[in-house]
């Protein structure tokens, strides 16, 4: 069992008062619990909301969040909340830890309780499938004008709530709004970036997922490396043409949300993107391998048909993005796809 030690310390809100900040995370998943211990490690006063009241009681029980970050006790100063009312009620701060795919859902309940006063911080990755929005456009379109933050980068929950040295950025329009979520969330093993590009920001931790599935298929037919380092490298141009397009900086995808969580993700065995395609790349269909992993999201499969309309919408050049939806969703053989993308028309490097 890993012991998150509760070492209060002041911080300084948004007005520039010095006091604890009341957060609720909206999400009970491995990535919104390590924030929450992160925060709570701080000095803050933090709650999890999760959806399902009777698996709260049992983290209750266990103090453990034993289904999404087994191992990692939770100390009795974290309260857990199955009312979103309750959750929202009286907050300096939510953070969204909620999975893309069902974060409207969610949105739309919380509405009514929301005081868009407070800034609101996302931490899930992805695009959101049909509309093919951003999370901070999906947020608008439930919660109106939001102080909206974006918290991204190369980090795994299963890393920052054993305190394990990680860098993130936070990005946000409102330059103080980023800079209150630094405050809130950085220490001395958690170091926290501002940036301004929201938009790059989201797509580089939405894509990097798509990129990190091609990496698992490469990891599973046991190709070796070189495959891997120039699927990478060309994975990392390509996510910024097609960011770039949509609004973002292309400097963005050079940092800690591009290039950044690409090498984490395409390199770690805690990734679920890069399992499902190592799974892919063993010979296993995606029906097969979404059923073994039961609630866990990897958000990278349906970003994969997103990120792909976007490109053809706009007619930016995607071959990586394109092939892993022809994998995914058009039952491509992964041998088919990698003969495809090394027999296109040769070109200078870009």
């Amino acid at each position: 069992m890993v012991y998150i030690s509760f070492d209060k310390k002041r911080n300084v809100n948004l007005k520039g008062n010095i006091e604890y900040m009341k957060v609720s995370v909206i999400g009970d998943g491995a990535w919104g619990t390590a924030l929450a211990l992160n925060m709570l490690a701080n000095g803050h006063k933090v709650q999890i909301w999760g959806a399902f009241p009777d698996y709260l009681e049992e983290m209750r029980s266990r103090r453990e969040n034993f289904k999404f970050l087994p191992g990692v006790k939770l100390p009795e100063e974290l309260e857990l909340c199955s009312s979103l009312e309750e959750a929202a009620a009286g907050q300096d701060m939510l953070l969204l830890a909620t999975p893309t795919q069902f974060l409207r859902g969610v949105l739309k309940k919380l509405a009514p309780a929301f005081d868009n006063s407070i800034p609101l911080i996302n931490v899930a990755k992805g695009i959101e499938i049909n509309s093919w929005k951003r999370i901070s456009e999906i947020v608008s379109d439930e919660l109106g004008s939001v102080d909206f933050v974006d918290l991204s980068g190369p980090s795994h929950a299963e890393e920052v709530s054993r305190r394990v040295p990680t860098a993130v950025v936070a990005a946000a329009e409102n330059t103080e709004s980023a800079q209150a979520v630094q405050k809130l969330m950085m220490n001395e093993n958690f170091r926290v970036y501002t940036s301004n590009d929201v938009v790059g920001v989201e797509l580089g931790g939405a894509l990097k997922n798509v990129m990190a599935i091609a990496a698992g298929i490469i990891d599973g037919m046991k190709l070796g490396d070189n495959p891997k380092a120039a699927m990478m490298t060309r994975g990392i141009f390509e996510m910024g043409r097609l960011g770039e397009a949509l609004g973002g900086q292309r400097s963005t995808f050079a940092g800690l949300s591009g290039i950044g969580d690409l090498i984490v993700t395409c390199c770690s065995g805690h990734s679920r993107n890069r399992h499902v395609g190592e799974e892919l790349g063993r010979g296993r269909s995606m029906a097969e391998i979404q059923n073994e992993m039961g609630m866990v999201v990897a958000e990278g499969v349906p970003t994969a048909k997103g990120a792909k309309a976007l490109a053809q919408k706009l007619n930016v050049s995607t071959p990586i993005i394109d092939e892993i939806y022809r994998i995914i969703y058009e039952n491509r053989s992964v041998k088919e796809a990698i003969s495809a993308l090394m027999n296109r028309d040769a070109k200078p490097e870009e």
